[in-house]
C-alpha cells in the first residue's frame, strides 16, 4: 500500500522541517507543542478569498469561534443574488463545515488557514472552520459534542452567509476527520426526535487521512512508526490526552471503526498515503463504508505522508488530491 521510496518533493519538505531541530510532539508539553505547530503551520493567507470573518456561536460547552471563508457566489447570495453554480437551482452556495488536525490537543484556525482558503476557492465553497475545544484541558467527548453544535449552527445560519442548508458539508484532516465523521454518525444516530437537537442533512463527508482506529500494531503503524511528519508514539501520546480512560476508545465517537454499523452516513471521500501510520485504518473504513452501504470514494497516495494536502503548492501529488477532493465537493454539494 506504499511506494517503494517517499515522492522527492515531499522528503524535500520533511528534511526542511527535520532541519529545525525540533523534538517531536510527545517529548514536548503540550503548551510548547501548540506553540511549535502555530509557528511551523501557520503561513501566509494564500491563496485569496472574497471574504473571510471570524465569529463565534454559543456551544455546549461556552463559546466556539469560526472562521468562515465565502467566494464571490456566496458574497452574491446573501447579497440577495442567489446564484448558484452550474446547474444546481436557485439557492446560495454549497457549504462545508471544516475541521483541523492535531491530534485533538493541537492546532488553530490560523493553522488551518491555507487549505480551508483552498477549498473555498477549488470547491466555490463556504467553509466554517471550527476551533473546538482541545484536549487535555477538554478531552472526549468534547469536541465532539462541539463538532456536532457547529454543523446545526452553520445549517441553521447557512443563508446569513451566503449558502445553502441542504447542502452542507463536513469535513477535515486527521483528528478533525474524525470529529467530521463523528458529527455525520450524530445526525444519524441524534435526529429530530432527540430534544434540543437540530435536523441536520449532511449532503458529504470528506475525510483526509481520518484516525479510525485504535491499534498501534497494524501493518501501517509498523511500517511507518518513526514517520515521516506523524509517528505511533505521537499518536500514543494524542490519544492519551483525549480519552478520559481506556473505555473511550471502545465508543465510535473517538473511535469509528468500533461503530456497529457505518452504513446509512452521507457519501464520502476518504484520502489516505502510503507513509502514514493512519493507512491502515483509512483503508479499513473506506472498506466498511462500502461494504456496510456508505457511498465511497477512496484515494489513495502511496507515495504521500501524513498531513501531505497542505502541502498542495510544493508537491505535486497534493495539488492533484486537493483537486480531486474538491471536485468531490463540487459533485455532492
Amino acid at each position: 500500500m506504499r511506494a517503494d521510496e517517499l515522492d522527492p518533493e515531499i522528503a524535500a519538505v520533511v528534511d526542511e522541517i527535520a532541519a529545525l531541530g525540533l523534538p517531536e510532539w510527545h517529548e514536548l508539553s503540550v503548551d510548547a507543542a501548540r506553540r511549535v505547530e502555530d509557528e511551523v503551520f501557520s503561513g501566509n493567507p494564500e491563496p485569496p478569498v472574497a471574504d473571510v470573518r471570524d465569529l463565534a456561536f454559543d456551544g455546549p460547552h461556552g463559546e466556539v469561534p469560526v472562521r468562515v471563508y465565502r467566494p464571490e457566489a456566496a458574497l452574491d447570495a446573501s447579497a440577495g443574488g442567489g446564484a448558484r453554480d452550474e446547474s444546481d437551482g436557485a439557492g446560495g452556495a454549497r457549504t462545508l463545515v471544516h475541521f483541523h488536525g492535531g491530534g485533538w490537543t493541537l492546532g488553530t484556525l490560523d493553522s488551518i488557514d491555507g487549505p480551508c482558503r483552498e477549498l473555498a476557492s477549488r470547491a466555490d465553497a463556504v467553509v466554517v472552520s471550527v476551533d473546538y475545544r482541545l484536549a487535555p484541558e477538554h478531552p472526549f467527548p468534547a469536541a465532539v459534542d462541539e463538532a456536532a453544535a457547529a454543523v446545526e449552527w452553520v445549517a441553521r445560519n447557512a443563508t446569513a452567509f451566503g449558502g445553502d442548508p441542504d447542502r452542507v458539508g463536513v469535513s477535515g484532516t486527521s483528528a478533525g476527520a474524525t470529529l467530521a465523521l463523528a458529527s455525520a454518525l450524530h445526525a444519524r444516530e441524534f435526529g429530530p426526535e432527540s430534544p434540543g437537537v437540530d435536523s441536520v442533512d449532511i449532503a458529504g463527508q470528506f475525510l483526509l487521512y481520518p484516525i479510525a482506529g485504535h491499534d498501534f500494531e497494524t501493518d501501517s503503524y509498523r511500517e511507518n512508526a518513526d514517520g515521516p511528519l506523524l509517528t505511533r508514539a505521537n499518536m500514543r501520546w494524542f490519544f492519551d490526552r483525549y480519552l478520559r480512560s481506556p473505555v473511550d476508545a471502545h465508543n465510535p465517537f473517538a473511535v469509528p471503526l468500533r461503530a456497529g454499523d457505518l452504513g446509512d452516513l452521507p457519501p464520502a471521500t476518504v484520502v489516505t498515503a502510503g507513509f502514514d501510520p493512519l493507512r491502515d485504518d483509512g483503508v479499513a473504513l473506506a472498506e466498511r463504508f462500502e461494504s456496510e452501504g456508505t457511498p465511497v470514494e477512496h484515494r489513495h497516495y502511496p507515495a504521500m505522508a501524513h498531513g501531505f494536502c497542505s502541502l498542495a503548492d510544493r508537491v505535486d501529488d497534493a495539488e492533484a488530491a486537493l483537486s480531486a477532493v474538491a471536485g468531490d465537493v463540487r459533485e455532492r454539494l
